[in-house]
């Protein structure tokens, strides 16, 4: 299907698709979750997120090399049926649907909560409603509007990630006298390496992984990207610094300006520091950031649910069909009302009844990310055998081995969710909602 077929207005430039990229991984995974990560690994929690970051990327060099290959498609998941059959592209296109719609509705639910830090004698479900408008219409009015938004929205999580960083490196070179005692870089090690003797490390790798949840999203923007053969791969292979640098240099700092045994789980770390060193407007600060990282999920969610309803929907119904502004309008109508439903739920029942499903969509992207690996080993046996074009120029290093090593890193990880206590329930849930779906697709062909 060519551009002209397809329809997609290619309005995203490089410096909207570099920041979706760079949105997708700085999330709230890194500004709550944090916490726990280190209680659980202490400053191997460093080492924990290099090596799965290693992993994202393989996945992320899979992907870019199969956008490249054909930058026509409107969502990576037509890549799995394409190669994995149709079976299996509406197992995996239905569940990444679902999943970000849920991931939405909890992000929608936990602005709400946000917003009653100011307005504490305030219901939720006003300040919910006027954020899901206002996202809905900064994605029905042009794909260049999300892209701006998104920008800002990323903006916002760097700047507060680098006041981080630069907080830590100031108050280190001046061995600044704080609350806590003299700030030194050996405050990182002094305390011991590893937290409660190795025991609990490998948890700390599930927890690393979820904060790289939604970095695939860069892949739903190919078609509506301006050069995407150049512009797709320069977002893919920048991953790594922004790992580098926002991920490890943030913790690193946290644990610089006070040790990382004074950390509890379940708070947001960069909200503990601040306090610990004095600066007590810091819980209004990481608030906003907060919300403001909420916010981008839902802008995001609203676009991937719009494309993925479009591609799922084919050209024959009113839902895979776009207006005349080149986007999905009917397919983001509805995506927006099912979101919506969680502010009439938060009306009635104001609890964040949400958690426990925003978990099993979250076990289901592992399993999308083991298929997007599982399609590219496929993908390359059909260009060796001619009847797939190869990527001009990028390409995923040492596959197929690299392939198998993410898949079982992945595996391992599901094993991990399989077997804990406050995870087995969901990813339990997870496993019937696909084999439901494989029911679905057999019974559908039949």
């Amino acid at each position: 299907m060519d551009e002209q077929q397809q329809g997609f207005a290619r309005t995203l430039s490089h410096r909207h698709v570099a920041m979706i990229a760079l949105g997708g991984t700085i999330g709230t995974g890194l500004f709550l979750g944090a916490g726990s990560a280190i209680q659980k690994a202490g400053p191997a929690i460093l080492l924990v997120y290099i090596i799965t970051g290693l992993f994202v990327f393989a996945m992320m060099r899979a992907l870019g090399e199969l956008l490249v290959s054909d930058d026509s498609k409107p969502v990576f998941v037509d890549f799995m049926t394409q190669y994995l059959g149709e079976k299996a592209g509406f197992v995996l296109g239905w569940t990444y649907w679902i999943g970000w719609i849920v991931i939405a509705m909890t992000e929608l639910t936990a602005i709400g909560t946000y917003m009653k830090f100011w307005f504490p004698s305030m219901d939720t479900w006003p300040f919910e409603l006027g954020f899901l408008i206002v996202l809905y219409l900064v994605n029905v009015i042009a794909v260049k509007a999300f892209g701006e938004a998104e920008f800002w929205f990323s903006t916002i999580k760097i700047i507060a990630i680098c006041a981080m960083i630069g907080t830590g490196l100031i108050l280190a070179l001046g061995q600044v006298h704080t609350p806590l005692g003299k700030t030194e870089f050996s405050t990182l090690w002094s305390h011991g390496l590893i937290a409660n003797h190795g025991k609990t490390l490998l948890a700390a790798f599930q927890m690393a992984f979820f904060s790289f949840l939604g970095v695939e999203f860069v892949g739903v923007t190919a078609a509506e990207t301006k050069d995407p053969l150049q512009t797709i791969p320069k977002a893919v292979n920048s991953i790594v610094v922004r790992i580098l640098i926002f991920y490890i240099g943030a913790l690193s700092a946290i644990m610089i300006i006070q040790p990382w045994t004074n950390y509890e789980g379940g708070r947001s770390p960069f909200v503990q520091v601040f306090a610990g060193i004095g600066i007590q407007s810091a819980a209004a600060l990481i608030n906003f950031v907060v919300l403001t990282a909420a916010a981008s999920a839902i802008n995001s969610a609203f676009f991937t649910t719009g494309r993925m309803l479009y591609s799922l929907a084919g050209p024959k119904s009113r839902f895979g069909k776009l207006n005349h502004n080149q986007i999905p309008r009917a397919a983001i109508n509805v995506s927006t009302l099912i979101v919506g439903l969680s502010v009439v739920v938060n009306y009635f029942y104001p609890t964040d009844a949400f958690n426990l499903i925003s978990s099993t969509a979250s076990a289901a992207f592992l399993i999308i990310y083991m298929a997007l690996m599982l399609t590219h080993i496929v993908y390359k046996k059909r260009v060796k055998e001619g009847t797939a074009t190869a990527a001009p120029t990028f390409k995923l290093p040492f596959a197929p081995f690299s392939n198998y090593l993410t898949i079982a890193f992945l595996a391992l990880i599901f094993v991990l969710m399989l077997i804990g206590k406050a995870t087995m329930f969901t990813t339990i849930l997870a496993i019937v909602w696909l084999l439901a779906l494989t029911l679905v697709a057999y019974l559908k062909k039949k």
